[in-house]
């Protein structure tokens, strides 16, 4: 028989050891309810560093960025060989966006440099991501008659779309100036938020400008 002194040397030998949690019961005599377990775990960072999760985001968010980006400027400024705000809004006319094409020229174009400004910055991302997902999916729109592939067809801009819509409810990732904000702690809620804007202003250039 082992006397009461051996019987605590071994049990401090487990405690030491760091793999032996000492429950109520070895102090109390009255176990701890698995759901009190639950409720004492530390909750989980909502900022901690999510490795692959966030370095792939951040690929998805240059991507986006560069692509909206440099069409932005080849619209408003005509660099990279771009028809400018000029040409634009011929582009838009022949397209059937009849009504104000210089206007909506300049916010498709200003849509596509600043949502790609701040997709690429990861600041605001989800009214980046909102804007670049109005415009693009108002080419999927025009180009639906084309099929779905290209060089005719909306295969391209629908991927395009897919992305920004990704980014809505996915938010910045951790690389990124939203680090430490509510949208990117939070990101469906704003997602659903400016997803429904997106919509609405898609839907109310379709009605008013065509």
């Amino acid at each position: 028989m082992t006397s009461p002194q051996d019987e605590s040397k071994t049990q401090n030998l487990f405690t030491e050891s760091g793999y032996y949690q000492p429950t109520d019961t070895d102090t109390t005599g009255s176990s701890t309810s698995m759901l009190s377990d639950v409720e004492d775990r530390p909750k989980p960072d909502a900022n901690r560093w999510h490795g692959g999760l966030d370095l792939g985001l951040l690929v998805l968010r240059l991507a986006l960025g560069a692509i909206m980006g440099a069409h932005g400027l080849q619209k408003v400024f005509g660099l990279f060989g771009g028809p400018g705000l000029d040409g634009t809004a011929r582009m838009l006319e022949s397209m059937g966006y009849t009504a104000q094409p210089t206007l909506l020229a300049w916010i498709t174009g200003l849509s596509e440099l600043i949502g790609a400004v701040l997709i690429v910055l990861g600041l605001f991302t989800q009214i980046g991501a909102a804007a670049l997902l109005g415009v693009t999916a108002n080419i999927v729109y025009v180009q639906w008659s084309g099929g779905f592939f290209e060089p005719r067809g909306f295969e391209f801009e629908l991927l395009l779309a897919a992305v920004a819509f990704a980014l809505l409810f996915t938010g910045s990732g951790r690389i990124a100036l939203d680090v430490n904000t509510p949208w990117r702690r939070r990101p469906v809620p704003f997602g659903l938020f400016f997803l429904l804007v997106a919509a609405a202003a898609s839907v109310l250039v379709i009605v008013l400008a065509r």
